[in-house]
């Protein structure tokens, strides 16, 4: 199993705000997170602004994988290890000075699971291999992209079933996860695939491993991370065959809360967090860093209010799960 070395109280060390603000369409000002050397000063925020609240609090609810290799994968105490708990530290970090195991709470989330849980005030934000794609803009909102995964197929060792490409799935048993982009993707590329799907990746592996399934499909760093920790019992094939790019998932029309995460985000790329992060995680398998992915701040559509609208025009239904996507 993978066991990263950094531990919660790592990013103590990292600071934060200090610096004042960006006015925002509606004349408010949202704190900008700067990095010092030491924990720094929680900044104030408008006082009913989300970050306020859970200053307030005390607590930032994050929704994680607990099973996802060089992501969020629980350690021998369940904590939470990976890339997107290190960005979700950063964000706590931005809010409380520094990021503890008070003051930062994971729970996990599965793909089915994620908008549920921010629509329904469970968790704040979901950091979770979080594809971002038109259909969930329609229930959540994305701060990011802070990485661009690609789909992949991985197979046993040795390729028994000499699948290729994508579109040598057809006729194949072929899993990925419930709630996933992949459901729909695979019917598009490979209409004749047997798709199974499981709440986690690792339920697909162990599917595979079993002789209940020839394939797994989904994000080439799930993937990549799943290969390592099975000490090459898997192998990827094929090139990629879709672009997924991970963002932080948050409530609808939350501007004002989106607008501080993608400045999180865009601080960590300009103080070389985001590289120590990527090289501490995903760069224990794939080791050249690519060049981060710039934010895109999208004005969200149904909103009230314009840029710092808090509400949405329609009360949107609670999602089950969307398709598709990791």
């Amino acid at each position: 199993m993978i066991r990263l070395t950094r531990q919660l109280a790592t990013l103590a060390l990292l600071a934060v705000l200090a610096l004042v603000a960006t006015a925002c369409a509606q004349g408010e000002e949202v704190a900008e997170p700067g990095a010092t050397d030491g924990g720094g000063a929680a900044s104030e925020f408008p006082e009913d602004s989300t970050m306020a609240r859970i200053q307030s609090e005390g607590v930032l609810k994050v929704g994680t994988k607990f099973d996802q290799p060089l992501f969020g994968l629980a350690n021998i105490e369940g904590v939470p290890e990976g890339f997107d708990v290190e960005m979700a530290k950063l964000v706590a970090a931005a809010i409380f000075g520094e990021s503890t195991e008070e003051n930062t709470q994971f729970q996990e989330a599965v793909s089915a699971n994620r908008e549920p849980f921010i629509q329904d005030g469970t968790v704040d934000i979901v950091a979770a291999t979080y594809t971002i794609n038109d259909e969930r803009k329609q229930i959540v909102d994305f701060a990011g992209p802070y990485y661009i995964a690609g789909g992949e197929v991985m197979v046993m060792a040795g390729n028994p079933e000499g699948i290729e490409a994508v579109e040598d799935l057809d006729g194949k048993r072929v899993c990925t996860a419930t709630g996933s982009t992949y459901v729909d993707s695979i019917a598009e590329q490979a209409p004749e695939a047997d798709v199974t799907t499981f709440d986690t990746y690792s339920e697909c592996a162990d599917a595979m491993s079993d002789g209940r399934v020839d394939a797994v499909a989904t994000d080439n760093v799930i993937l990549a991370g799943l290969v390592f920790e099975s000490e090459d019992e898997y192998e990827l094939i094929g090139e990629s065959f879709t672009e997924e790019p991970y963002g932080i998932g948050l409530q609808k029309c939350d501007v004002e809360f989106k607008d501080f995460l993608n400045n999180v985000i865009e601080q960590s790329y300009e103080s070389g967090e985001w590289e120590r992060i990527y090289t501490e995680t995903i760069g224990q398998v794939i080791e050249d860093v690519p060049e981060p992915s710039p934010v895109d701040r999208y004005e969200p559509e149904g909103c009230e209010g314009g840029a710092g609208a808090t509400e949405a025009t329609e009360a949107t239904e609670p999602a089950e799960a969307t398709e598709p996507s990791s």
